[in-house]
């Protein structure tokens, strides 16, 4: 079941990185992000910050997967706490948005994850 629940964590980063591709590529999602503040596509400066985020979204899954046991991994448990902690960042961050749109979706979303992070980090503490 950790596994499973590791890769539905990863899966959830991995769509987060198709969304940030298409913030960049200029799709009107701007109500979704970054509080909202652009409602349709974003501006050349908030692309570039979403750019940052696909390299801490993928690094992100992988602790995950890794505190999961993922053959070939191996991090320090500390990632996977890291990956927790952003997570639960990016959930509080949705639920005090101005932006109705990224507190119907992003928060509910981000709280799941993070309850899936936690469940694999709880889980698997004392192992290896």
């Amino acid at each position: 079941m950790t596994a499973q629940i590791a890769h539905l964590y990863a899966l959830g980063c991995l769509a987060g990185v198709f969304f940030e591709i298409a913030v960049i590529a200029g799709l009107p999602l701007g109500a979704f992000t970054q509080g909202g503040r652009h409602r349709g596509a974003l501006p050349r400066r908030a692309r570039a910050l979403a750019a940052a985020g696909i390299p801490v979204l993928i690094l992100q899954a992988l602790a995950i997967l890794s505190a999961a046991g993922f053959p070939g991994l191996g991090w320090p448990r500390w990632t996977g706490w890291a990956a927790l902690a952003l997570t639960l960042g990016e959930a509080a961050l949705a639920r005090v948005s101005p932006s109705g749109e990224e507190r119907a979706v992003r928060f509910p979303v981000a709280l799941v994850m993070a309850g899936g992070a936690g469940y694999v980090l709880v889980v698997t503490a004392g192992q290896g």
